[in-house]
């Protein structure tokens, strides 16, 4: 097929990129002049694990396009996805200021019949105000469909070539027909495609997102009574995890949920159910939960220094959100420099892929090292923010030797509490036994 996706973010690359994997004609259209300059030119804006080789592939190939063009981008599609941002209001709502703009623009393009995706993560309704939005300049047939994405960040190429599932809104037979089409390829396995209406394929995304989030919430309310009633929340997470009903996934305890997908998405959620006068308890309980969640190791870093962190030195690992990716969005890194550094504390930071992103948020306010080992040079402490692999199994007489006091302070639970005991650290984690 030849296939347009308007976006070329995260979900709009990732989508455009695994399309044309498959053999599709697939143009990708963004207003940014630069962005698509240099996507045109060979150089991936994103970094995402195996997608690189499978863009420079296709662009090679060509049968993937970039231009700034609607009109052009458009002309010769059969299914056109919309996969555009749609940040969060001061509200908490979705912003569709983004998808209601192109859907108008796209109303004056239209010249045959095409299929209208939405691919961004959008409230129940949205599918009805593209429609709307479509139809008011539009003489053409068309459908609109909601095709909510799935993808985690770091493992997303794998997760669009080989979904669990495939969700499609859609009451058209006639779209329901080219979109199975479209994503045969992808559930040769026999993974389904299922299909419901547009509003329940709208809240399938919310949902999805919304019960992982209570998950690493609901653990992290049991990793603080475990360290207040002397159990070890890794045996629970075990203990729990081998029921089938619940499942091992997203028990491991932390400082807290960040990205671009399940903050906006919660708060969307409960922002929508206050719209229809539902007051949605959890919800907003495990959104109070994360909050506190993310600066989870202050008091126990500032009971160690007696509460004098002031001309304390810190270095910090992880700043990206999770391993394997470069986005901060509200990635709990950002909100343990604020607080040292609010206390009169420095810091270095080291991650793998997030510090470019990092610099152009927080500047020069901390060091930025060039290796997970430089940058505890001067440091009383370290704080580990993000579960990278390259930190799992580090170096400890590197480590040892560089830190004035000889304290690690994980929040995520990369190591065994038993050796940090035996190697002499001061080490407190999440939820388990602190070492003295």
């Amino acid at each position: 097929m030849k296939i347009t996706v308007v976006g070329t973010g995260y979900v709009g690359l990732v989508t455009g990129t695994c399309f044309a994997e498959t053999g599709n004609e697939v143009t990708c259209v963004d207003i940014d002049v630069n962005k698509v300059a240099k996507l045109s030119s060979g150089q991936i804006t994103i970094y995402e694990p195996g997608l690189e080789k499978l863009f420079e592939r296709n662009l090679k190939e060509e049968r993937l396009f970039f231009t700034t063009s609607l009109e052009d981008g458009i002309r010769d599609a059969e299914v056109i996805f919309l996969a555009l941002p749609t940040p969060p209001g001061a509200d908490g709502a979705a912003d569709l200021s983004f998808v209601l703009k192109v859907a108008d623009q796209l109303g004056k393009l239209l010249t045959d019949y095409k299929v209208i995706v939405d691919k961004s993560t959008v409230p129940v309704g949205t599918a009805e105000k593209v429609t709307a939005a479509i139809a008011r300049n539009c003489k053409t047939p068309f459908d609109v469909v909601s095709n909510p994405e799935f993808l985690r960040e770091g493992v997303a190429v794998d997760d669009f070539m080989k979904p669990d599932r495939v969700v499609i809104g859609t009451n058209s037979e006639r779209a329901r027909k080219v979109m199975g089409e479209l994503y045969a390829p992808f559930v040769r396995q026999g993974n389904p495609i299922i299909y419901m209406d547009e509003k329940s394929a709208e809240l399938t995304k919310y949902a999805a997102n919304s019960f992982l989030a209570t998950k690493i919430s609901f653990m992290n309310e049991i990793a603080v009574l475990c360290e207040k009633l002397g159990a070890d929340v890794d045996m629970v997470r075990r203990g729990i995890g081998s029921d089938d009903r619940i499942g091992k996934r997203f028990l491991f305890p932390g400082i807290g949920y960040g990205g671009s997908c399940f903050p906006k998405d919660v708060q969307a959620l409960v922002k929508s159910s206050e719209d229809v006068d539902y007051d949605f308890r959890i919800l907003n309980a495990v959104m109070d939960v994360n909050e506190k969640q993310k600066l989870f190791l202050l008091p126990k870093i500032k009971a160690y220094f007696k509460d004098a962190l002031k001309g304390k030195h810190f270095a910090l690992w992880g700043l990206a959100f999770k391993p394997n990716t470069d986005d901060i969005r509200e990635a709990p890194a950002l909100y343990i420099i604020d607080a040292l550094l609010a206390a009169g504390a420095t810091v270095t930071v080291f991650d793998p892929e997030a510090m470019e992103n990092v610099k152009q948020v927080v500047g020069d306010k901390i060091n930025y090292a060039d290796h997970q080992y430089t940058c505890l040079d001067k440091a009383d402490a370290l704080i580990i923010a993000t579960e990278w692999s390259v930190f799992r199994t580090p170096d400890f007489n590197k480590i040892s030797a560089a830190l004035k006091y000889k304290a690690i302070f994980d929040g995520r639970n990369l190591f065994e509490v038993a050796r940090m005991r035996e190697m002499g650290y001061h080490y407190e984690s999440v939820g388990r036994a602190a070492i003295a």
